[in-house]
């Protein structure tokens, strides 16, 4: 591996907002990797490991939740997973990732590109479409945390 950044906000590709229409957030986070990789390889680095702060993190989030019938993690029907995220769709270029519950719906689009001769374009794009006011309110108490988190995740593809 050659010359490689970290993760910082970028704008979201337009085409990511076809992941969930309706979406009332979005954020995109962009790296740069000093080697060519495919989409599958991406978000294995980014996804696939979870580091235990983050763990513990999503382990009180879903003890608070557990109250209110949330999900908590992907339902028996939904195999096809990495790390603890879902996959919706895949394609050469772009993974879609994501859950639906009843307070809101999220997607996380993992995009690749290349850049320039020997490089790799990752960019993580988060959309959120809230259903009532807890969505509303559960998403404002977790983002701080999600910006916190985003650019940690997407800067384990460095490695």
């Amino acid at each position: 591996m050659s010359a490689k950044t970290k993760a910082t906000p970028a704008p979201a590709p337009a085409s990511a907002e076809e992941a969930l229409p309706g979406a009332t957030y979005r954020d995109a986070f962009a790296l740069i990797l000093g080697e060519r990789i495919g989409v599958p390889e991406a978000a294995q680095r980014t996804l696939g490991a979870t580091p235990g702060w983050v763990k513990g993190l999503m382990n009180l989030r879903n003890a608070l939740v557990a109250p209110f019938g949330l999900k908590d993690g992907p339902q028996p029907e939904q195999q096809r997973r990495i790390g603890f995220f879902p996959i919706l769709s895949e394609d050469e270029h772009r993974m879609v990732l994501g859950l639906d519950d009843k307070h809101l719906d999220f997607r996380i689009v993992l995009d690749v590109e290349p850049d320039g001769e020997s490089a790799t374009r990752v960019i993580a794009t988060t959309l959120v479409k809230t259903h009532n006011a807890f969505g509303r309110a559960y998403l404002a108490m977790v983002m701080p945390f999600h910006r916190l988190i985003v650019p940690v995740m997407l800067n384990q593809a460095t490695n």
